[in-house]
């Protein structure tokens, strides 16, 4: 038997569902103000025009229902709030309505769809943290896996318990206990006597929390069941059997359903004692108890078939044992009266109960329909007025374009006139600025010869072709003035092309650098490397590197004591995707810094620098990833001296 109790928590619940869930509490004690109240919330939400709380208070009218045996009103409010929940996007409301429909289709003994209900109010009210409810729905889950799915059955209700004591409510932790507890017994059929105590042990703790928190329970039945489980398993274990304990629980219970008038507790208990005193052989007294019972089921307004007939069943049985046939028949009569009457019931019962799964199916097949209907409507109505849309758009496309086409006409031959115009002052712009770039570049190559053959350089050069001639060294004179004309040549023609390849700038490097070498006495080593992928055929910029070498020397390698050589190092790199020739070039000179100290006026830039500069400008036009960067080494890592990055445009 699945039950259902409501403890608001602080989440995110409005005031109507709060008020439809104080008016379910009332079912127990005072069935007429629990359904009123419960209509008001209704009500409310219908003026609030909320639907998320039309489905929840539908859904509390439908678990209400199901506490009253109200067949038709359990399914009418069930259906009501499924249908509307599938209209919002509220967790809660959603959820509740899986619930309903899970308790539904439990109590018209459809497992299968029942399960599905239920797992998925369970995952929705995990998602708001609905502690209360999760704990009582995964209680319910593991009663409909037992007995096929023993492992589901031990999941569910250990994680009903989780989320029960979480809470800390009395009545969800009871609830909670219960169903972990029916998984235990179950396991009893296979286990030892280790598991037996274990299943006492459990149960006396659940019987002395119900106990201590009995005012907080709403769900009376509920302590019932804790008495009745805690006998039975007494009645399981090792003989002797505690009578007092069995007795005691039995009695409990006992009071609880003749003060609550809870049918089920009460056959149960009176059974159970019944059959206690048969076995022990207390024959007498077992018919006292039975008769008992019946007398007290009489004196109630209505008649329980299924309580007379198990009862009369019981009284049969004694009356076997006692060998007093007489009254052996007398109760057969009784009990096969009975019998036919629960039979009937439970026939008409099975029959409701299809017929209901029937109308449930059927009526979800229409609801299904009607929605696909629906939807067909929505989409023909879309697509009557996408045609519309699309025929005014078309009358109003002609209408323009007509309008259009003879404002085009009208303003051509005004147009061509202006086009015309343009077109000459463009001409004579382009003129201009083409005349203005030419005189521009010439100045650029003219500064930027002089850039090359800086006047020191070369008289320095002279001088010491001139020393060594005097000192007869002619071989090191011829050597050295070869060099001089060599670079003197290269530099004069690359300065008047548009592109170099990169091995003709290599070697213009090395001629540049060896005749530095001999400026001074050998006092620095070089190295140039390429990566393996890069072709020596590649076109680049002339005399872009030859200022950065220049520098490196003059101010970084130069001004360095005599004890240290010097090193220039110059790597080439390709960056195939941005199309450039990375070109990093590192001495071991004096470094920025201890440059700029040495240099009398602070505000003088290198002539070399500066042009290389505009160079680069102008070709980030094409190429905007071509510039220069300049910065000290890392003096800890790499020791002192300057690193010179040029990303270099591939022409």
């Amino acid at each position: 038997m699945i039950l259902f109790t409501t403890n608001i928590q602080a989440q995110n619940i409005s005031s109507i569902e709060k008020m439809a869930s104080q008016g379910y509490s009332k079912r127990f004690d005072d069935t007429i103000a629990c359904i009123k109240i419960q209509k008001q919330a209704l009500a409310l939400a219908v003026k609030n025009k909320s639907e998320e709380d039309q489905v929840i208070c539908y859904a509390y009218l439908a678990l209400t229902q199901r506490r009253l045996i109200n067949l038709k009103e359990y399914i009418h409010y069930a259906d009501t709030a499924n249908y509307l929940s599938k209209k919002v996007n509220n967790i809660r409301a959603k959820a509740h309505a899986a619930l309903a429909m899970g308790s539904l289709k439990s109590y018209i003994e459809d497992q299968p769809q029942a399960l599905n209900y239920l797992l998925q109010a369970y995952r929705l009210f995990s998602k708001v943290n609905a502690h209360d409810q999760c704990a009582k729905i995964a209680s319910d889950i593991s009663y409909l896996f037992s007995p096929a799915s023993p492992t589901k059955v031990e999941k569910y209700a250990r994680e009903a318990m989780a989320y029960a004591n979480k809470l800390g409510d009395p009545e969800n932790q009871l609830y909670a206990r219960l169903a972990f507890g029916s998984y235990l017994t179950d396991n009893l059929e296979t286990g030892t006597e280790t598991d037996w105590k274990n299943a006492v042990d459990f149960f006396e703790e659940t019987v002395l929390l119900a106990e201590k928190n009995a005012a907080k329970i709403v769900s009376k039945s509920n302590i019932g069941i804790a008495y009745i489980n805690l006998a039975d398993l007494y009645t399981k274990g090792p003989k002797p059997l505690n009578e007092k304990a069995f007795l005691e629980n039995l009695e409990k219970a006992t009071v609880i359903a003749k003060k609550y008038n809870i049918k089920i507790i009460y056959r149960s208990a009176i059974g159970l004692k019944g059959f206690y005193l048969t076995q022990k052989g207390n024959y007498a007294q077992a018919e006292i108890v039975f008769a008992d019972g019946i007398k007290y089921q009489k004196s109630l307004p209505y008649t329980d078939n299924y309580l007379f007939a198990a009862f009369y069943n019981s009284l049969k049985e004694v009356s076997v044992k006692r060998n007093d046939f007489k009254a052996y028949y007398a109760y057969d009569t009784l009990f096969t009266k009975y019998n036919q009457l629960k039979y009937k019931e439970s026939t008409q019962s099975m029959l409701q109960n299809s017929e209901a799964r029937y109308e449930s199916s059927q009526k979800a097949e229409r609801i299904k329909q009607l929605e696909l209907e629906n939807e067909l409507q929505q989409k023909n109505k879309l697509l009557g007025y996408t045609i519309a849309a699309a025929l005014l758009i078309g009358l109003v496309f002609m209408f323009r374009s007509y309008y259009y086409r003879q404002r085009y006409y009208q303003n051509r031959e005004d147009f061509l006139k202006q086009e015309q115009a343009n077109s000459e002052l463009k001409m004579q712009l382009m003129e201009k600025e083409t005349i203005e770039n030419l005189a521009a570049r010439l100045s650029l190559e003219r500064r930027l010869l002089r850039s090359q053959m800086d006047p020191h350089f070369i008289f320095n050069a002279l001088g010491n072709i001139q020393s060594m001639i005097l000192q007869k060294d002619t071989v090191p004179a011829v050597s050295y003035l070869n060099k001089f004309a060599k670079l003197t040549r290269q530099v004069l023609e690359q300065s008047r092309k548009e592109t170099i390849s990169l091995e003709e700038e290599i070697n213009t490097l090395k001629n540049y650098i060896e005749l530095q070498q001999l400026r001074l006495n050998n006092g620095f080593d070089y190295r140039i490397e390429c990566d393996e992928e890069i072709e020596k055929d590649i076109l680049i910029p002339p005399l872009l590197l030859q200022p950065f070498i220049e520098n490196a020397l003059e101010h970084g390698i130069k001004p360095m004591e005599t004890t240290t050589r010097g090193l220039i190092e110059i790597y080439f790199k390709l960056d195939g995707k941005q199309q450039i020739l990375i070109c990093t070039i590192k001495d071991n000179g004096i470094g920025l810094a201890a440059s700029r100290k040495l240099k009398t006026d602070s505000t003088h830039q290198s002539l070399s620098t500066t042009i290389t500069n505009e160079r680069l400008s102008k070709m980030q036009k094409e190429n905007p990833d071509a510039s220069f960067q300049v910065k000290e080494r890392d003096a800890a890592a790499e020791g002192h001296g300057c690193i010179v990055i040029l990303n270099i445009p591939i022409l």
